[in-house]
């Protein structure tokens, strides 16, 4: 007799007489099934058996044994399992029936039917318990939400410029200056005022500029020198702003009171 509990690691095949269990505490059971396809896959894996080639009778022995425990349980039974243990007791009586050899190739296998039910259900199972492993929200990721209502008002600190980085941007022009100067070309006296008025015309409309962009390398050395005393003087004079993102990036060049445009 199959025993349906484990007592410190012995069977319990029989329960006390004096013992009421009530059958609600025992439904437990039945939620490892969800349904007669359900148990007899289970039969079938847990033997490590082909569903192509079913040994009908040897499940059917198995299911018609469970679904009696049950009953020995005062479980309530659904009526699919024991439409299902009819079905299997059917197929069984029709495959030990003797066959007309002549019509042994046209007849259908009894267990064919069966058979496709449970590939089908197995599928669905098998993609249901694939789904189930997915990362699903509020089991295994949980949303996080940040309020960013406080942040609208916050100003970033830029880095402070000193002299020497405008210094070595200058030096860095003057570079490339000289890498396309191949010839001299004299040119009339370049004014610092004139080119403050074309910095602040070229900022025009720009959120910002490249440090390195408000110079004109055609212009050679003088024409750089002549950018770079601009540069110096609007900024003295607060008509620009010098900033750098972070430390060691590029130098750019805005318009004094546009930061927050």
């Amino acid at each position: 007799m199959q025993s349906f509990a484990m007592v410190n690691g012995a069977p319990f095949n029989k329960l006390p007489d004096d013992l009421y269990i009530p059958p609600d505490a025992l439904e437990v059971l039945l939620d490892t099934f969800e349904g007669p396809l359900d148990l007899l896959l289970y039969l079938i894996r847990r033997q490590n058996l082909d569903i192509v080639n079913i040994p009908i009778a040897q499940i059917t022995h198995q299911y018609i044994a469970y679904i009696q425990i049950m009953g020995e349980l005062n479980l309530e039974l659904a009526a699919e399992y024991l439409v299902m243990a009819a079905l299997l007791a059917e197929i069984k009586s029709r495959m030990l029936l003797p066959r007309q050899p002549d019509a042994e190739e046209d007849e259908e296998d009894p267990r064919a039917t069966l058979i496709r039910r449970l590939q089908e259900y197995e599928l669905i199972k098998n993609a249901a318990e694939e789904i189930d492993q997915l990362p699903r929200i509020e089991r295994d990721i949980f949303e996080v939400g940040v309020d960013v209502s406080t942040l609208k008002n916050v100003e970033q600190n830029l880095p402070d410029i000193q002299l020497k980085e405008m210094l070595l941007a200058f030096q860095d022009v003057l570079k490339r200056v000289e890498q396309l100067s191949h010839h001299q070309i004299t040119k009339e006296p370049l004014s610092v005022r004139e080119r403050m008025s074309t910095i602040l015309e070229n900022l025009k409309g720009a959120d910002s500029l490249l440090f390195s962009q408000l110079f004109i390398r055609k212009e050679g050395r003088h024409g750089v020198v002549v950018s770079f005393l601009a540069i110096l003087e609007l900024s003295k004079e607060r008509l620009i702003d010098i900033i750098q993102s972070e430390p060691f990036a590029e130098i750019r060049v805005r318009t004094a009171g546009t930061a927050g445009s």
